[in-house]
């Protein structure tokens, strides 16, 4: 076993309000995890709010009850994206089905990819950030965080969303 290896005696106690997001789902502090990464702070805050609607796509709860249930206050970054996703979920849901391909639907992304879509898409239409930041920002999630191919997969669902013709007929910004 590497140094790195967490030794796991006994989960950490849950925070009052905090919850598993599934049942038997234990928490634990990694101490090491290897990778050497360094988040920035929009990073941080993208995470958060990935987590945030992670936990409200598995657990079928609003994103804004989710966020008024930190234990934390949020960063302002990460408020503004969960309550801009949550605002314009329909209008990010229609983008990202316009921009899915073959017979992938919204339903059959992972939970974690679809939460990095909704984020990524609400940058994308809904603020000033460069698009290509923000899909490199999300493909970097996606790596870290959720299957193989969902860095490849989410780039090419994003780089569709970023056309201006998957934001045509769209509410505007």
């Amino acid at each position: 076993m590497s140094d790195a290896t967490p030794v796991i005696d006994s989960p950490l106690p849950l925070e009052q309000g905090e919850r598993p997001p599934l049942a038997g789902a234990v928490k634990v502090k990694v101490l090491d995890d290897g990778t050497g990464r360094h988040h920035t702070a929009r990073t941080k805050a993208r995470k958060a709010a990935l987590d945030m609607l992670y936990e409200a796509d598995l657990t079928n709860c609003d994103p804004l009850d989710v966020l008024g249930e930190a234990i934390k206050e949020p960063r302002r970054l990460t408020a503004q994206i969960v309550t801009g996703v949550a605002q314009h979920e329909n209008a990010i849901d229609q983008a990202i089905t316009l921009a899915l391909m073959g017979d992938w639907t919204l339903q059959r992304m992972p939970a974690i990819d679809r939460a990095l879509a909704r984020i990524a898409t609400w940058e994308v239409r809904y603020t000033k950030t460069p698009p290509a930041a923000v899909i490199a920002e999300a493909v970097a999630l996606a790596d870290e965080y959720s299957t193989d191919g969902s860095a490849a997969f989410l780039t090419a669902v994003m780089r569709r969303v970023a056309q201006p013709d998957i934001q045509d007929g769209q509410e505007e910004p």
